[in-house]
Parts: structure tokens; sequence; C-alpha cells
């Protein structure tokens, strides 16, 4: 009766307990990429969030309009750098991709700017920062425009 009570409490634990933790995981994440959401840059209202393990890849979808200014930031783990991001224009009709940027070659800068002159499709992927050491983690990205 003793281990019938045991399994119990451990699958209420697993069933009520454990998502509250991943998301209180990725709201640390999102507090992390939220300190470069600062005016003059105000955020699109998304928080884009996905757990990934180390070699996989997560991909969000967005429309950046003409003439704005877009900031990115993204985070990972406890501390800035530890996330891979790379920016890709999307072409509508062949689903063609061109890459715009990515923060591997800008020393995984947590934050970037983006001035675009029309309006363009965009996918970004995210991944964990090999250098890291981590096996997985909540990517968080956020998205801001300037006002």
């Amino acid at each position: 009766m003793k281990k019938i009570i045991a399994l119990f409490v451990l699958m209420a634990a697993v069933t009520f307990i454990a998502p509250f933790s991943g998301a209180q995981m990725c709201d640390q994440q999102a507090k992390i990429a939220g300190a470069h959401i600062i005016p003059p840059y105000v955020s699109d209202g998304q928080t884009y969030r996905a757990f990934v393990t180390a070699g996989q890849t997560a991909e969000f979808k967005a429309t950046f309009f003409a003439g704005t200014t877009y900031r990115i930031a993204g985070a990972t783990g406890d501390a800035d750098g530890n996330l891979i991001y790379s920016v890709y224009s999307v072409d509508p009709n062949t689903g063609d991709r061109a890459l715009i940027f990515t923060n591997s070659q800008h020393n995984n800068a947590p934050y970037w700017d983006f001035k675009v002159t029309t309006t363009v499709e965009v996918s970004i992927e995210a991944s964990l920062n090999p250098a890291s050491g981590k096996e997985s983690g909540c990517a968080v990205l956020l998205i801001g425009f300037k006002q």
C-alpha cells in the first residue's frame, strides 16, 4: 500500500509541479531577453519560446514591415551569449531563404537591430551555443520595434 501511495505522490508531483518549473525556466529567459527591449523599442507583444536540446533548432516566423527598425533579443541559460540565432528572409512564392544575419558572426550578441526597407517575411532559427555545455534549455526570442 505504501508503494502505491508513493507512486501516486510521485505522479502528482510530475503532473502538477513539473510544468510550472518549465514555465518558470522560460520566464527567466524572457526576463533576460526583455532587458534588451528598452525604449525607444517596444515589444511586439509576442514571446517566442521553444524547448531545445543540443543540436536541435527552433524556428519562429515573423513579418518585418517596410520602414521599421526592429530589435531581436534572445536568451537561453542564465547569461547572454548562450543562444545562437539566425534571421532569414523567406520568399513567399518559392519558400527560398536568404541569410540576413546570424549572431554567431558577432560574438553571439544577445540582441541586434534591423532596419528594413521593404516588407519581408522572416524565419528566425535559434539553437543552443555548443560552447555553453548545455544539453537542453528554453530558447526565448523577443522582437521589438522602434517607436
